[in-house]
């Protein structure tokens, strides 16, 4: 158990057992954190271009989960970055989630603490590397998993590194929600 956080506990899950996509992310940052809704901030927007959605469709419960890897924020570091998830969330919580989730067809796993608990088996290779495989990963996985950066704006050389990510992965990436949020 770590130490107690900075703040009030605000958990910040969105998930119901009918649905077929869960996002997966870190844990909520301060903007989070004060609206109590995932993704309220440009990162959201990112995510939301990332899928071919729009915001009603995302917050839509009955059609998108969001099940961070840690529900609450876990504070700033001395630089005023986030912290990393709480270690003791994801053992404590995520095994029960998943099961309440019956019908899911699609996780996405947004950033390496979402990587470490969906694709245990990949862990020793880097993120360039699980992403750049995500064909071998979603063929393997079921659920299927998509293995995704970060969309925060920290994450913007990585994007103009790889430009694979968006003219390959991208396309597929939406496709795969379209079809889940079909049937």
């Amino acid at each position: 158990m770590g130490r107690p956080l900075p703040h009030e506990p605000r958990p910040v899950i969105r998930a119901a057992s009918g649905t077929r996509i869960a996002v997966c992310g870190q844990a909520p940052g301060t903007r989070v954190h004060a609206s109590g809704q995932p993704f309220t901030d440009p990162s959201g927007v990112r995510l939301r271009d990332w899928m071919g959605v729009d915001e009603a469709t995302f917050y839509d419960t009955s059609r998108i989960s969001v099940v961070p890897m840690g529900f609450c924020f876990p504070g700033q570091d001395a630089k005023g970055g986030d912290l990393p998830p709480r270690r003791e969330c994801a053992p404590a919580w995520h095994d029960d989630v998943f099961r309440a989730l019956p019908d899911l067809k699609l996780v996405l796993a947004v950033g390496l603490y979402a990587h470490a608990y969906h694709l245990p088996q990949w862990r020793r290779r880097s993120l360039t590397e699980r992403v750049a495989a995500f064909r071998e990963i979603m063929a393997q996985t079921n659920p299927v998993v998509v293995p995704l950066p970060h969309p925060s704006w920290r994450n913007n050389a990585w994007i103009r590194k790889y430009p694979w990510f968006s003219a390959d992965l991208l396309p597929v990436l939406r496709a795969r929600v379209a079809a889940a949020l079909e049937g």
